[in-house]
């Protein structure tokens, strides 16, 4: 019997997401070798020119040979990867390479990837139906509610379920990359500041001992004054634009779909995702899996079978002409998965730099942080944020804690005002850039498969430099001075 292209999916996602979970058993030939550690002291900075070539590459690429990066992206990717794994093999040696790469892949790549996709699927099986119009009030109404899911299901998941309804409200609009920008101020990033749901650098503070309802308390006002700001310079923006833009086109044939929600099944599903990553931070059995020589926490690897379980489940639940009506594709997520994967392969140096702490090669940013010996909170926020822009928001929070003293009581308590800095940090400046934040760039691609002309990524940093950054002044001199 020929395959329907549902059946195609299903069988590759099955193909995918079985070699996920074989990488998740133990191995017998290797179980019994520890995997060496990276010392960034050793490191120099020339280490983080691979990285910086990645990003210089979807920064200019795109705009100064498109062709050739829409055709050849994965190739490009992989070559500033094997630009820092083979000098870092002959200069530190196959051993610790491969146990460098196995640790990325087993503890933080394949885990993303798997999330990235179960919330990419599962959000994409809900289509809003209905008449859907962007007017200005309209548009507003849907940032600020994304704004507030985003603290619930966590920003990659907010963004993944509204991101598809609201470029389909303003599809007859010529004016609507403001808009698609905004979202990724407000709903991939600012919105998540509130729960460890929201962001992964607040999920690892709440590993770390840090009260679950601590950053709503002390990160409300913060969130709220900078979701207002850009609400308020949002509304007045698409008002002008609004008025320039061509009146929607009347429907001819007398016929309007009622609103509703197809695929409602998925909003369950989406609850079991929550439900998934919630259990790896509250379940903890002492039982690792070695895999490679990696020690696989047992709660990582079932929370990852479920993250399978659920994707799998939304494709068989959801209809193939629903998730097209919906404008679903693969696309946007093979192309996050190949490009996460050469930014997760060159960081690593820039981490292990960072984690050296005033002995590596950044340690002027680490020793700038304290003053006479004390935390300066607005230090803190800067510096947790700008790194936040262009590394891996999650482990730089991390660093910024550990700097900070890394007692979760004490920063709690006496030092509230410096985790209130370096949580607010983390999260609200991984919006400066397309990559500050993993939902970031999938709304881009997203937008840009449905037709809308994105910034590039300086474009989008002008941006992000003449919106967020004033805000940022802003709540540093409210808060943080």
């Amino acid at each position: 019997m020929d395959e329907t292209p549902f059946s195609r999916v299903l069988r590759r996602v099955a193909g995918l997401a079985g070699g996920a979970a074989a990488l998740s058993l133990p191995s017998i030939a290797w179980a019994s070798e520890a995997a060496p550690l990276l010392d960034g002291r050793l490191m120099g900075p020339l280490w983080v020119v691979p990285f910086v070539g990645i990003l210089l590459s979807i920064a200019v690429m795109p705009l100064a040979a498109p062709h050739i990066w829409h055709h050849h992206f994965g190739k490009i990717a992989a070559g500033w990867g094997l630009a820092f794994l083979v000098p870092f093999a002959v200069a530190f040696g196959p051993g610790l390479a491969a146990a460098e790469v196995l640790h990325v892949a087993l503890l933080e790549y394949i885990p993303f990837i798997i999330l990235l996709t179960a919330l990419f699927t599962v959000a994409g099986g809900v289509r809003l139906k209905g008449a859907l119009v962007g007017t200005p009030m309209a548009n507003t109404a849907g940032l600020a509610l994304g704004t507030v899911l985003a603290s619930v299901m966590g920003t990659t998941g907010a963004a993944m379920l509204l991101i598809r309804p609201l470029l389909r409200a303003n599809a007859h609009r010529r004016y609507k990359v403001h808009t698609v920008v905004f979202f990724i101020f407000l709903v991939a990033n600012i919105g998540g500041s509130l729960t460890p749901l929201g962001d992964p650098p607040l999920f690892l503070g709440f590993l770390k001992g840090v009260s679950f309802f601590w950053p709503t308390e002390h990160l409300l006002q913060p969130m709220l004054l900078v979701a207002g700001m850009l609400l308020a310079v949002y509304l007045v923006l698409d008002l002008v634009l609004y008025a320039r833009d061509e009146p929607p086109p009347a429907k001819t044939d007398g016929v309007a779909e009622p609103i509703g929600i197809e695929g409602g099944v998925n909003l369950l599903l989406l609850i079991a995702v929550i439900g998934a990553v919630l259990l790896s931070g509250v379940w903890h059995p002492g039982v690792a899996l070695p895999v490679f020589g990696v020690a696989v926490p047992l709660e990582s690897a079932v929370s990852q079978g479920l993250l399978i379980a659920v994707t799998m489940a939304s494709l068989r639940l959801t209809s193939a002409h629903s998730r097209a009506l919906n404008g679903f594709s693969w696309g946007p997520m093979v192309e996050v998965a190949k490009l996460f994967a050469a930014i997760f392969l060159t960081i690593i140096p820039a981490i292990a730099i960072l984690k050296a702490g005033t002995d590596g090669a950044l340690g002027a940013v680490i020793a700038a942080v304290n003053h006479d010996g004390q935390p300066v909170p607005a230090a803190y926020f800067w510096a947790t944020g700008i790194l936040s822009s262009f590394l891996d928001n999650a482990p730089t929070y991390l660093i910024f804690f550990n700097t900070a003293g890394g007692d979760a009581a004490h920063l709690m308590g006496d030092l509230a005002a410096t985790l209130a800095a370096i949580s607010a940090g983390a999260v609200f400046m991984g919006a400066n850039t397309y990559i500050g934040n993993a939902p970031n760039f999938m709304v881009k691609a997203i937008a840009e498969e449905r037709g809308v002309k994105m910034p590039s990524f300086f474009g989008y940093m002008l941006w992000s430099c003449g919106l967020l950054v004033p805000s940022f002044i802003v709540v540093t001199l409210v808060f943080f001075i």
